[in-house]
Parts: C-alpha cells; structure tokens; sequence
C-alpha cells in the first residue's frame, strides 16, 4: 500500500531538524539533511515532489546542489530529462548566464546553452524557497533558451519571507510538498 500525501508529509516534517542560530543569530536553519538519510523520507520527498508535477513534463530543471538531489529523481519518476543549473566555472561548454540579488550582494547561475530545446516544457525542482532569487533566475534561463516552465515544486517554503508573492508577480507558481509560516 502506498502512503498518502498526508502520511509522507507526517514523515518529512519529523525528519527536517531545526538548527538555531545558523549560519547567523536570529536564522533558525533548516536542515534536510536527516531526511536525506532516512530513506523512507528521502522515498517521500520524491513522490512528494512528483505528485505536484504537471502534466507533459519534457525536462526537471535542478539547481545547485540540493535541487540536483531531489530534481533528478523527479525527473526519472516523470520520465523526463533532467539539466543542471550550476554556478559559474561548473559547466565546461557554452552557457547563458543569470544574474540575481542576494540579502548582501549578487549571484550567478549558468546552464548550458543547448540544455533545452525550444518549446520545451521544463519543471524546476528545489528545495527550499526562500527569497526566490534561485527559483527567478532559473526560470529565467529557461526562458532564455526558449522553453516554458511549467510549474515549480520545492520540499519546502519558507512563506514568511514572502518569495511566493515575489514569484508570482513575475508569473512564476510554486507548489511547495511543506510551508513553514514562521
């Protein structure tokens, strides 16, 4: 029997550990690191993630580093191709570049440059959403090359900070497996 959505949200949220004051006072970290060891939770992450997928999926986008582990098992229950997105430096053939805001300065994500064929229907996987920098500058290189994104499923969001909204603005959805309100 398979477990509910219901069931495997139970068993995530009791495997995602609470870390005070990391990395700075104040910031109450999530680590995922336990479900990822856990492999009923690590098993109900990914169907998790799978079920909020949309329909005709072509291509999981994931972004570096967490977003490769749960986006390329996504993209294999789907079906689906999987491409990374990675920091600068990382790719070793040509790529298109996205700049995005940080709290304290910028960032930049690379893909490579034939990555997505055009028309492409593309589900970008991470795993939290925070301020949704990752998630718009993901989506953006996805449209650089011409290919839709489709929907946007990560484990968790962190809802207080407001990225949804920010997301959503620019015409980006998110449907996220867990919400932390506070």
């Amino acid at each position: 029997m398979h477990a509910t959505s219901v069931d495997n949200r139970r068993c995530l949220t009791g495997l995602i550990r609470d870390v005070p004051d990391w990395p700075t006072a104040g910031v109450v970290f999530k680590d995922i690191t336990p479900l990822l060891a856990d492999p009923a939770g690590f098993n109900a992450a990914v169907v998790e993630l799978t079920r909020l997928a949309p329909a005709e999926v072509d291509v999981v986008v994931g972004m570096e580093a967490r977003g490769f582990i749960f986006g390329a098992p996504v993209a294999m229950a789907l079906g689906a191709g999987f491409v990374p997105v990675r920091k600068p430096g990382k790719l070793p053939r040509e790529v298109v570049e996205q700049e995005f805001a940080l709290e304290y300065g910028t960032d930049r994500l690379t893909m490579h440059a034939d990555a997505l064929q055009p028309g492409a229907r593309v589900l970008i996987v991470d795993d939290i959403l925070a301020t949704g920098g990752t998630v718009a500058a993901t989506a953006a290189l996805v449209q650089a090359l011409d290919a839709e994104v489709v929907g946007v499923a990560v484990l968790m969001e962190l809802a207080f900070l407001g990225a949804r909204q920010r997301l959503a603005e620019q015409g980006i959805d998110i449907d996220p497996v867990l919400v932390v309100e506070g």
